[in-house]
């Protein structure tokens, strides 16, 4: 067994239940890979269509793993997906935490858990074949990585940019419209045909995106089902990293443009010079073309360009075109959570942080009212509270203002502060 929990290309092991003898060009899984995932389960998830609940899978994972790495292994030496297992139901989930009647919702699909178990076997497999393939600056799904690194990676050579004369510096923040639901299976097995992946596995997942039930379920009222043969199915395991796969044929970087991805969320970085636009221009051209070819379909509405000048003699820069619209340029940005502007200034990132931490103390104040226990009260403060104010803080945390680093540690002081008085009370 790979220690790794990786799917082995051969048969298993002679410890392991009986498994289908499969063809060296198959994949295969083991009795412990599978018991190893089953354990893993989060048994508080709901149940998928199957109806199988993770908290059953989890407790009967010795009883169960022979069973399903045999069906994991018809599945894969198949070449099939079990339509069960592929469907999805859509629940509606109002996008704010107080609804009402004019919010917008946001799907949250539930699948099948006991497919879920296998792609994250499978995922294994992919993420070491197409390791030489995947794109250096998607900082998306990959171990150790994260929006921090994202961020660093666009401030890092603004900084170093700007410090020299007559210099700018030009970022273009892409918007997909439902970048997930419009990959194409067969655009995408083209792809995979380029990296070490088998043909094998190569029409498993083309399997496994095509022909695709789903239905919705509003309380108790429930849709007709419909077939789905383009998307990654959402809520699944291998989706984001297949999403992550279907993009990393384009990449770019040179001394003074880049392109940068963080799942859906793509930038181009512009360092110019001199009015020295045409790498910058042409950069955004060639993914917007490759976009169509793709088809990716942007939202040129909600794409944004922000343009940093700290020239005293600023002259107007030209706008930037996609598809026949102008792109707006705006003077801050909300990207992956951190709010940006064209000053390079963390005024209204800090003020953000610190109203979203304000209005979350209000719940560690009312559980504090029904006397919950100060442990419970550190543990909801750390994990509520504290990780929005320390959310990437390596990024600004050391170029923020004193008047807003005093008003974010009073967040901090206050709860603790709170604490020592209530502990007090209660040894007394």
């Amino acid at each position: 067994m790979d220690s790794s929990g990786s799917i082995n290309p051969s048969s298993t092991k002679s410890g392991d239940a009986a498994a289908p003898v499969t063809s060296p060009s198959h994949l295969s899984v083991s009795r412990s890979q599978v018991k190893r995932q089953l354990e893993r389960l989060n048994r508080n998830k709901a149940a998928g269509p199957d109806g199988v609940s993770p908290r059953v899978l989890k407790a009967c994972a010795e009883q169960l793993c022979g069973i399903l790495q045999h069906l994991f292994n018809l599945s894969l030496a198949q070449e099939k997906v079990p339509v069960l297992w592929k469907t999805s139901c859509l629940v509606p989930v109002p996008k704010k935490t107080r609804p009402s009647v004019n919010d917008d919702y946001r799907p949250v699909a539930l699948t099948s858990h006991i497919m879920k178990v296998l792609e994250r076997l499978l995922l294994v497999h992919l993420n070491k074949q197409t390791r030489t393939y995947q794109d250096p600056l998607q900082f998306a799904y990959r171990h150790g990585v994260g929006v921090e690194d994202a961020i660093i990676q666009l401030l890092q050579p603004t900084h170093c940019h700007l410090d020299k004369a007559g210099s700018t510096v030009r970022v273009m923040f892409f918007d997909f419209s439902s970048a997930f639901n419009t990959i194409q299976p067969d655009v995408l097995c083209q792809k995979l045909q380029k990296t070490q992946v088998g043909a094998s596995t190569i029409a498993w997942i083309k399997d496994y995106l095509t022909n695709r039930p789903q239905f919705v379920r509003l309380k108790n009222c429930t849709s007709n089902q419909a077939i789905s043969n383009i998307g990654a199915p959402q809520g699944t395991v291998l989706s984001p990293f297949l999403f992550t796969l279907y993009t990393s044929d384009f990449q770019y970087k040179s001394e003074t443009c880049h392109l940068q991805k963080y799942s859906d969320d793509s930038a181009v970085v512009g360092c110019i010079r001199d009015g020295q636009e045409a790498e910058y221009r042409e950069l955004v051209e060639r993914f917007v073309a490759w976009c169509g070819n793709n088809h990716l379909t942007l939202n040129v509405n909600k794409t944004k360009e922000m343009i940093l000048d700290f020239r005293r003699n600023r002259v107007e820069s030209n706008t930037v075109s996609i598809m026949g619209e102008e792109v707006e340029v705006v003077e801050e940005y909300k990207y992956l959570g951190v709010h940006l502007d064209n000053r390079l200034d963390w005024r209204k990132n800090s003020e953000a942080v610190y109203k979203k931490g304000h209005s979350r103390l209000h719940f560690l104040r009312t559980l504090r009212s029904f006397n919950v226990c100060s442990k419970m009260l550190q543990i909801f403060y750390k994990s509520v509270v504290e990780s929005v104010i320390s959310s990437a803080i390596v990024c600004w945390g050391s170029s923020i203002r004193s008047r807003d680093l005093k008003r974010l540690n009073s967040l901090i002081k206050r709860p603790v502060l709170s604490w020592g008085r209530l502990w007090n009370h209660w040894r007394r």
